[in-house]
């Protein structure tokens, strides 16, 4: 299961708590917001540019577009885990910097990597499972169109996706926060409408609460399969990396 491109199976700690029998999870994680801003591949050499070289402007991305609305940029996911290790966050950037420039080559990888997890996961009668946002928040659904063999599954703060006509093979979990007012209202709004479950970080995993929002509280850290949860919920995570510090309000105490 090792000789994938871009996706990674079994390498996060909670996805792994879902894997067994019945579901294996894979996850594509790519520098998020704009992180791989100032970023260029020279062959497989990763280079970082000077802000004032000639070439930094053309290098623009950003994979999250609510990340600085949301607050959740300083907390990011990212850091957590393995994202503290510099190898990790250069593999992150490249990946995000070859779906910038080399946009046909990155989801000939992408297709070639689903392919062989999802005739992996037959083979072994078990259901495959991707996130495409590990560490990001793109809207994925030309390639979820292609796989409907395959249970997509993401977290987004992008609250208007959940109007758009998924197939039923996604399943996206709205995500909270309180750092910006507009958004906090938005994102309840849209996910009272469309009947979409909310992820909430808590600070203290210690001190979630049974009741968030008028919703019931469930614990999202016991796995990840969250199109196995029940409707009408609030998804608890529990802060880690460096959102325990946050104080944006995308981090609740």
């Amino acid at each position: 299961m090792s000789n994938y491109k871009l996706i990674g199976v079994g390498n996060n700690a909670k996805t792994v708590k879902g894997d067994g029998s019945e579901y294996l999870t894979a996850i594509l994680y790519l520098a998020p917001a704009d992180l791989a801003l100032g970023y260029i591949l020279d062959g497989s050499k990763l280079i970082k540019l000077d802000f004032t070289d000639e070439l930094y402007c053309s290098t623009a991305i950003n994979l999250c577009p609510m990340a600085e609305t949301a607050g959740c940029k300083p907390g990011c996911l990212n850091s957590a885990g393995r994202g503290v290790m510099n190898t990790v966050q250069n593999a992150r950037i490249r990946k995000a910097v070859m779906l910038r420039d080399t946009p046909e080559l990155f989801f000939d990888l992408l297709r070639t990597d689903l392919d062989k997890f999802q005739k992996y996961c037959q083979k072994r009668d078990i259901q495959p499972v991707v996130r495409l946002n590990g560490t990001s928040d793109r809207n994925w659904k030309d390639v979820i169109l292609d796989y409907p063999d395959i249970q997509f599954y993401d977290y987004s703060k992008v609250y208007n996706r959940v109007k758009k006509n998924w197939p039923t093979n996604y399943h996206l979990t709205l995500s909270y926060s309180e750092a910006n007012d507009e958004y906090r209202d938005k994102v309840v709004e849209y996910a009272n409408n469309y009947n979409t479950n909310l992820a909430v970080v808590f600070r203290d995993k210690n001190r979630i609460p049974d009741t968030f929002l008028g919703r019931p509280v469930i614990n999202g850290d016991a796995d990840d399969l969250r199109f196995l949860d029940p409707e009408g919920v609030v998804v608890a995570l529990y802060a880690k990396g460096k959102a325990k510090h946050d104080q944006s309000g995308f981090v609740i105490d």
